[in-house]
């Protein structure tokens, strides 16, 4: 196990009441007052420790928000992080998540992504599979999630594209099976560049 450098006095933190924002695999930005974790030891990092081996320094049910943008693809043992983010999510609390799509052709540019997701990566975490199709196993982990929004990104760097990515993606996410039909028909003719989405701690049946 590496060992974890705290550069802030975290129990101070959890202590105050105010709600508490962590963000994830910030690299070189901080979001504006959140506890920041990463695995280099930058100046706007708080807490110098390695994802890979999930959040232990953090109790149960402690954490309002979550941020993890372009960061679960950089990591081997994907269901542990999974698993800590709900573990340390108060019941309310929601993991705000950006993940590269795996028909983004700048994703196989960067030789420390480790995996690549799709529309129905996440469901893998979810009980109700009401909102597809198509139905995803969902019994190969006890983690449970309830996804409250989930979006397909379009993003080009040339302005005539940009234009039309635009309004492709409102057509795309305007409902549920148009998602579903362009990740399986038009994915590779109109690459998606990522996924956006919200979720919490899925409700437990006894808490019902």
């Amino acid at each position: 196990m590496s060992e974890i450098l705290m550069k802030i006095d975290l129990q101070k933190f959890l202590r105050h009441g105010k709600p508490i924002i962590l963000e994830l695999g910030c690299g070189q930005k901080k979001k504006e007052g959140a506890i920041t974790v990463d695995k280099i030891n930058l100046p706007n990092v708080d807490i110098v420790a390695d994802l890979e081996e999930g959040l232990d320094f953090l109790p149960d049910t402690s954490i309002d928000e979550i941020h993890c943008r372009s960061v679960l693809e950089h990591i081997n043992n994907f269901e542990k992080l999974m698993r800590a983010i709900v573990r340390v999510l108060k019941p309310d609390g929601k993991a705000f998540v950006f993940v590269p799509h795996f028909s983004n052709p700048y994703f196989y540019s960067d030789y420390t992504h480790k995996r690549h997701f799709g529309l129905y990566s996440f469901y893998y975490f979810v009980d109700s599979q009401k909102q597809l199709k198509r139905k995803v196993l969902n019994f190969y982990t006890d983690i449970r999630i309830e996804i409250l929004k989930l979006k397909l990104i379009f993003r080009s760097p040339f302005w005539i594209s940009r234009q039309l990515k635009k309004l492709f993606s409102l057509i795309v996410n305007s409902h549920r099976c148009l998602m579903e039909f362009y990740e399986l028909h038009l994915c590779y003719f109109c690459p998606c560049y990522g996924i956006e989405l919200i979720f919490r701690p899925a409700v437990k049946s006894e808490d019902k």
